[in-house]
């Protein structure tokens, strides 16, 4: 089982560098995973993929 720390975190190429005010994400085959990127040992959330899909979609029309 991959741990936390193997992950490969990465952040939107929406994400501008000037705000400070990112997500990150990390995909593993069964979790996706979302943190703050300036607090990155901080609270995590724990989607599947489906979810994710749905929010990203969701996301996308607004």
């Amino acid at each position: 089982m991959m741990t936390t720390t193997e992950l490969a975190w990465f952040k939107s190429s929406y994400s501008g560098d000037s705000s400070g005010d990112c997500v990150e994400v990390a995909a593993a085959p069964t979790t996706v995973h979302v943190r703050d990127s300036k607090n990155t040992t901080g609270p995590r959330l724990t989607l599947s993929p489906a979810t994710w899909s749905e929010f990203v979609a969701f996301a996308s029309r607004s």
